[in-house]
């Protein structure tokens, strides 16, 4: 009698454009998830490196790069800086509920001005409502979307500022996907605060890692993950700790105005050139 097999299968794309690094191709390694043992799958492969979409979980597996870093927040030891306390402060008053992995309309218009602003061309900007559900209800293991409303009026919700996909894993969240409204000029920093929550809501569930999926060095977009101290990095030899001073200096390299990292600056509302930080 043959025995069922116990493993997965696992696929490579074709390789194509990098999205992060110009000049550069990348190339994926990816399974399926699916069945019971699902949450455990994907949390193993979590450990190692893959992330998740749908009811795929994939990494990359480039010929010529291995520039992509998965890294992960200690949840339990997180320092908030100076710039994160105001952060958390200008920002508390948000109300914060857990739903289920079921898409809104409101969650889909949201997510339309988010990357209008953000990442206008990039490739998820011709995402449809029937695209945004497939991301958000198709999942075969433990997730909730996060919200986050502006205080409402009687029994009225306010208005959702913002909103992240976050998968539940014995060892933490692993943030899947989160955006939110780029345009209150009042609430400064909602990108990083959504992860400043997930960093107390891990803490306070007794999870010991808050995952932020890839960091690219060198892809500017990808800076701001490592604001967050302590911050560990996968290698070879497994999760590392990044070091006090690499990470400083990293810092230091992604607050700097865009001119000096050899963007061009964004233009202001009035038409105007102004400088650009990644947001605190």
């Amino acid at each position: 009698m043959t025995a069922p097999i116990r493993f997965p299968r696992f696929f490579v794309t074709s390789p194509a454009p990098c999205p992060y690094l110009p000049g550069k191709s990348e190339r994926k390694v990816f399974t399926e998830l699916r069945g019971e043992s699902a949450d455990e799958l994907n949390e193993a492969l979590g450990r190692i490196g893959f992330r998740r979409s749908q009811t795929v979980a994939y990494r990359p597996s480039c010929l010529d790069c291995q520039a992509c870093v998965s890294v992960r927040v200690v949840a339990n030891e997180f320092k908030a800086s100076s710039s994160q306390k105001r952060t958390l402060k200008a920002n508390d008053d948000l109300v914060v509920s857990e739903c289920r992995p079921w898409a809104t309309d409101e969650q889909y218009e949201l997510l339309r001005k988010y990357l209008a602003h953000r990442h206008p061309g990039g490739g998820m900007a011709e995402m449809d409502e029937s695209d945004f559900a497939d991301m958000v209800e198709h999942t075969p293991v433990s997730s909730y979307v996060v919200e986050y409303r502006e205080p409402g009026v009687g029994s009225q919700p306010g208005r959702l500022v913002g909103a992240c996909l976050t998968d539940i894993q014995g060892d933490g969240l692993s943030m899947i996907y989160s955006f939110y409204d780029p345009e209150i000029e009042d609430r400064a920093g909602l990108g990083n605060f959504i992860i400043l929550d997930h960093i107390r809501r891990a803490g306070a569930h007794g999870l010991p890692y808050v995952y932020l999926g890839y960091w690219v060095e060198g892809s500017g977009r990808m800076q701001y993950k490592v604001r967050y101290r302590p911050l560990e990095k996968l290698t070879r030899g497994g999760w590392e700790r990044m070091p006090e001073f690499e990470q400083k200096r990293l810092i230091a390299a992604a607050t700097k105005p865009r001119e000096q990292r050899g963007l061009e600056p964004l233009p202001s509302k009035d038409g105007s050139q102004r400088e650009y930080k990644l947001a605190e």
